[in-house]
């Protein structure tokens, strides 16, 4: 029998089968467009990433006669919502975290309840990504739409949906929608009134690892299951990932490296102090654990974006030699500290201020700059941006001890030495880049007694890849370095506001 991880990105779609040891039996993924009807608005056809995931189901499966799947557990992204009928019709496409058409109802939700209120109930610094102030949008854009609507499901409880059970989500994905109180693990009746909601309009809220019902027969032959299949509570992408990745204790955090960079680190409460740094802090997909997540939503986007407009002679001897382009680019760099100084902001400023008028800066360019010093600059500003984020987590008291790195990025092992030697922590690498998928696929095993508990499932299904130590001397130079990095922003953030009143 075999275990399956079905992962709903931004992007694209994933379902995984795993033995029970961890080895991957099976794979499948589909890419879906994001949909920008206007500027500002970003979108997914739920019913397009319902036929992608189909298609996922029913290639892997046809790949395990041997192995068919007992029980499946679900990640998917944050905050995107789907509005259906009773009887399962989409009535809208879903808005994802970055769409921001909902600036005012935010703004709206922030002097009603005040930032600090809401962050007390939710762990969630205010902003436009959240489920809410995007159904708060309909209400007042699209009234109808509210009136038709049954339920408001994410993706985790959507796809669930559509697989035959009934509505349930788990709690680190209820809490990326901002009506959830994260120290009651419930609906929180204050902003469900804010926002105008019935509490039957929302998913059942259960813990991670709670099985929520069975695949019906007709469906599960027609997506290629075998046997019965139990459907079991699963999570955001990122408390899955931490999972997936081991991080099931206080002193050990996640690293994904992918189109942007996330912090998933492992405490055993909220702080009101987190805050100050716009840091999310909800359930972990471990239940009784709580996850510290900050990040940077520039992350490898800032590689494609370098492989896109300066990386011509690297993509040329990528084809001819079949290699990967990002492998051409990352290894031109010398194995030595740069020369050069970027702010990688080019998407804002990202968790530490939240300042989107913040843009990118490249400093110490002389004629003497070559494109591998530009390439190494982009791999130290990523890993100086996540070393201060460490740093301030450390002072009010969320210790980090132990990093490790999932994602696309975390196959670069210079990248991953470069991370160790900024930041002064060991980092691991595992075995699979899957890890929200491998991360939910322990909570099905967990959850129908294959594993005794998470940590016994982790044991047996995370093998590390390798570990990176730091080295001294070059530490010792980088937190030099780190001074520096943490002194730019503030220099540049007068200039930042004068640049964006001009606009």
């Amino acid at each position: 029998m075999s275990l399956m991880g079905i992962d709903v990105g931004t992007t694209g779609c994933k379902v995984v089968a795993f033995d029970h040891a961890g080895a991957v039996l099976a794979q499948a993924g589909r890419e879906y467009p994001l949909i920008s009807p206007q500027p500002g608005w970003y979108e997914l056809d739920p019913d397009q990433v319902w036929d992608f995931v189909c298609d996922c189901l029913r290639e892997v499966n046809a790949q395990l006669a041997r192995d068919p799947v007992s029980a499946l557990s679900l990640s998917s992204q944050g905050e995107a919502m789907t509005p259906i009928t009773r009887a399962g019709e989409t009535l809208a496409n879903s808005p994802i975290s970055s769409d921001i058409r909902n600036r005012k109802q935010t703004a709206e939700m922030e002097a009603a309840l005040g930032v600090e209120r809401i962050y007390q109930i939710t762990g969630q610094p205010m902003g436009t990504y959240y489920t809410l102030p995007k159904i708060l949008w309909w209400r007042d854009n699209a009234p109808e739409i509210l009136e038709r609507a049954w339920k408001f499901l994410c993706y985790v409880d959507f796809v669930a949906f559509r697989l035959g059970v009934e509505p349930a989500i788990d709690h680190s994905m209820a809490a990326r929608t901002l009506a959830f109180d994260v120290h009651k693990l419930d609906w929180s009746d204050e902003l469900l009134a804010a926002g105008g909601l019935r509490r039957d309009q929302l998913a059942r809220p259960v813990p991670s690892g709670t099985i929520i019902g069975e695949i019906p027969r007709a469906l599960a032959a027609d997506l290629g299951f075998a046997a019965r299949v139990k459907v079991v509570a699963g999570g955001h992408d990122q408390p899955a990932g931490a999972l997936g990745a081991g991080v099931l204790e206080p002193g050990r955090a996640m690293l994904s490296i992918g189109t942007t960079e996330a912090l998933a680190s492992v405490t055993s409460r909220p702080r009101p102090e987190m805050l100050d740094y716009h840091v999310s802090c909800y359930p972990h997909a471990a239940p009784g654990l709580f996850i510290a997540l900050s990040g940077n939503q520039t992350g490898g986007r800032l590689l494609r974006w370098y492989r896109d407009e300066l990386a011509a002679a690297e993509r040329a001897s990528a084809e001819s030699s079949g290699r990967d382009v990002y492998d051409v680019i990352v290894e031109q760099t010398e194995d030595a500290p740069g020369r050069l100084l970027m702010l990688p902001y080019f998407a804002g400023s990202g968790t530490l201020y939240e300042d989107a008028s913040a843009t990118g800066v490249l400093v110490g360019m002389n004629f003497d700059t070559k494109r591998a010093d530009i390439v190494r600059a982009i791999l130290e500003g990523l890993t100086y941006e996540q070393a201060l984020g460490i740093r301030r987590l450390n002072e009010i008291g969320v210790g980090i001890s132990h990093l490790t790195a999932i994602g696309g990025g975390s196959r670069s092992e210079r990248w991953m030495q470069i991370k160790s030697d900024i930041t002064g922590l060991p980092v691991s690498v595992i075995h699979t880049s899957e890890a929200a998928s491998l991360g939910v696929a322990m909570l099905a095993g967990w959850a129908t007694g294959v594993y005794a508990s998470l940590q016994e499932a982790a044991a047996q299904l995370i093998r590390l890849r390798k570990t990176f130590a730091p080295r001294a001397e070059r530490s010792a130079h980088h937190q030099r370095q780190l001074e520096i990095y943490a002194e730019l922003y503030q220099t540049l953030r007068p200039v930042y506001r004068a640049m964006a009143s001009d606009k």
